[in-house]
């Protein structure tokens, strides 16, 4: 441990709310997570180590504190009545028991609950339909669904503070909360004492702050989360409104929590915004109570934050994915341990798991949501329970990671790379992408930890075959090759090679991303990807000169990235750089000097005239080392890991070579007939009992 560098002494003072105090300024905001109430365990045990970590608050997701608050398919909290309880006891038990505060975020969701489960018409401010495309419509509240919602949420207060919270929220953000709607002009069309005017408007949220501060009698903090722009304009909630609504309520609650627009916008990616973009909505908010105020930016830079405080923007500094890339960012801010800080990358993988309802993961820390289900943990891993000697060849995303892993472990590792000079494999490549920059800090990271590991010697230049590999007494290989882009078409549309004519310049992502353009001027980007290499990639021809078409099976643009709340920002800016964009089309025959593309729907063609095609399709794993080795007699124990084994997301190439460092001396980890994780199962209530 150094010393603490006095720049950075004010990030660690304590700060009151209300009755509890922050032991430092750093706040885990609430934040999905994609195991809500189904995998508890999991949960607690991922928050605790933030709270190991020394965040001095670690809130939950959204709770839903009423059962006609129905958020299936998504894994939410749930505190709807007593069985609840011991879930949210062992999140909080697990929090206390690093010194941090718990924060429990109680959420009536309106018209975002579309109440798939519970069937029941969900509850709004108007009758207006639910949010997204479920053939639903939320219902106007009447005076009574108010005071029951009212009456609702005091239960959802009292069985918090049984659960063991220090905070309870009151939330009206992210247009996710049925106390926004209300507030906001936006959705709020009612004519009765909630309606019209702001403070009309308001009258709900008011009442649900003074039930809880009532409820709570100053025994938990009350924290109320809100949005402070909606970034619609005069038809929603702006900053004039805001200001005057702090003038009513700003000293309510022990704690503001300022966020800004949607969920999509508070969390915009680092390809659409910069680290503390929201700075300028909430800037001189504070100076309108007396109350401390929390507010994200995906804050990574100390000095940034220092900054917030300094200038009296913010009294916390919020995080959520910046605590899931490296849940020891503050301990590490407070022994100077810069090079060991896992810095966020924005790239909202982590927004995907709650989108598609798996267990939260990260780009960075591949430990994150293997917790308790593996009992991995971001700063411990355990010796090796051997000596052996290990190869990595690639150094590429997993191979990075595992040789980092292994190193800490305390492993002989080689790490041979083919390249030259440059470490780093598709990461070093796709970080010079528009708007990707950020992603460098993967390679960075490693790098960092491998100058440290004297253990880890780094090959660069290093081809490596079957042969040479057995010239060594290495104990165990991984092959980490990584994978290259296919040039013949096959991909989800077409499982099959298609009729490519050898005139036309076909390239692939390898090639532009080594820097090769195409020559002629029309480029047709054919991408049956849909992540975000195809839109990158258009983006980048596009800046380059070249006259660029767009096509894709799917009905969207880079359809896969609605996970990670960026399709319509990525579709926007095609059309800004003069990208066209034709979805729902299947490439049928590419020619000399034309590309033929057939409707998803119909099957009527399209020509499209071009000088040169992109394919963004499906990859093959670079196995040639893989298939010499499985060849050999005897010989060291070999695996494939990462795009080696088969072609993903950088995150789970990255899980990838962290699990392959975790289990290469597991004698238990070949058999796999049994699964080799933890599993939550749920029990089996009582049937019931034929009456009659």
């Amino acid at each position: 441990m150094t010393a603490r560098d006095t720049r950075y002494e004010v990030l660690f003072e304590p700060v009151r709310m209300g009755p509890v105090i922050a032991r430092n300024r750093f706040f885990q905001v609430p934040h999905c997570n994609g195991m809500g109430h189904l995998r508890p365990a999991a949960l607690a045990e991922m928050r605790g180590v933030k709270a190991e970590g020394g965040w001095a608050v670690v809130c939950t997701e959204e709770v839903a504190f009423h059962w006609s608050n129905d958020l299936a398919p998504f894994a939410e909290g749930k505190l709807l009545d007593d069985h609840d309880l011991p879930a949210h006891q062992l999140m909080v038990e697990r929090v206390h028991a690093h010194g941090a505060l718990a924060g429990c975020e109680l959420v009536h969701s309106g018209r975002t609950a579309a109440n798939l489960e519970v069937r029941e018409a969900p509850l709004g401010v108007a009758a207006l339909p639910v949010e997204g495309t479920h053939p639903v419509q939320a219902r106007a509240m009447s005076a009574r669904d108010i005071a029951d919602l009212r009456r609702w949420h005091r239960q959802g207060v009292e069985r918090a503070m049984r659960a063991g919270y220090d905070l309870v929220y009151v939330y009206a953000g992210h247009s996710l909360a049925t106390l926004q709607t209300f507030l906001s002009r936006r959705f709020n069309t009612r004519s009765d004492a909630y309606g019209g005017s702001l403070e009309n408007r308001a009258r709900l949220l008011r009442e649900v702050l003074e039930d809880t501060l009532e409820l709570t009698a100053g025994r938990v903090a009350v924290a109320c989360r809100i949005c402070v722009d909606e970034r619609v304009g005069l038809g929603g909630l702006e900053r004039g409104e805001i200001e005057e609504l702090l003038g009513m309520l700003g000293e309510l609650p022990d704690v503001w929590d300022f966020m800004v627009g949607d969920w999509d916008y508070d969390s915009l990616s680092s390809r659409f915004g910069e680290e503390g973009w929201q700075e300028p909505y909430v800037r001189g908010l504070k100076a309108l109570t007396s109350k401390p105020v929390v507010g994200v930016g995906r804050f990574t830079s100390a000095d940034t934050m220092v900054r917030m405080i300094r200038d009296g923007v913010l009294d916390l500094i919020g995080s959520a994915r910046p605590s899931i890339a490296d849940p020891f960012l503050p301990n590490k801010i407070r022994d100077g341990r810069w090079e060991d800080i896992r810095e966020c990358i924005g790239c909202n993988i982590c927004v995907a798991s709650d989108w598609t309802v798996s267990s939260l993961r990260c780009t960075q820390n591949p430990t994150v949501g293997e917790e308790w289900r593996r009992g991995w943990h971001p700063e411990r891993i355990r010796p090796k329970a051997s000596d052996a000697k290990v190869l990595v060849v690639g150094a590429g995303p997993a191979g990075l990671e595992a040789a980092v892993s292994l190193g800490q472990r305390g492993f002989e590792v080689v790490l041979a790379e083919a390249a030259p000079r440059e470490l780093g494999g598709r990461v070093a490549l796709e970080s010079r992408l528009p708007g990707l920059g950020a992603w460098i800090r993967v390679l960075d990271y490693r790098l960092a930890q491998l100058r440290r590991l004297r253990n880890v010697e780094i090959a660069r230049g290093s081809v490596v075959d079957a042969a040479e590999v057995l010239r060594y007494d290495f104990d165990h290989v991984a092959v980490a090759t990584g994978a290259h882009w296919r040039d013949d078409g096959v991909g989800r549309a077409a499982l099959h090679p298609l009729p490519i004519e050898p005139a036309l310049e076909v390239l692939t992502p390898d090639e532009l991303l080594r820097g090769r353009l195409p020559a002629g001027e029309r480029v047709v980007l054919y991408d049956d990807d849909h992540y975000y290499m195809g839109g990158a990639l258009a983006e980048l021809l596009a800046s380059a000169g070249k006259r660029v078409a767009l096509v894709t099976p799917e009905p969207l643009v880079s359809a896969w990235t609605v996970n990670t709340m960026e399709q319509r920002r990525i579709h926007a800016r095609l059309e800004a750089v003069g990208v066209t964009i034709t979805p729902s089309n299947v490439l049928t025959i590419a020619a000399a000097d034309h590309v033929r593309f057939a409707s998803v729907f119909s099957g009527r063609e399209t020509t499209v005239p071009a000088d040169a095609l992109v394919l963004v399709t499906a990859r093959l794993p670079a196995a040639d080392l893989m298939t010499e080795l499985e060849r050999t007699d005897g010989g060291p124990r070999v695996q494939a890991i990462g795009d080696a084994l088969a072609p993903g997301t950088i995150a789970q190439a990255v899980w990838d070579g962290h699990r392959y460092a975790e289990e290469v001396d597991d004698p238990a980890a070949p058999n796999r007939d049994l699964a080799p994780f933890r599993r939550e199962v749920v029990a089996l209530a009582s049937p019931l009992t034929a009456t009659g």
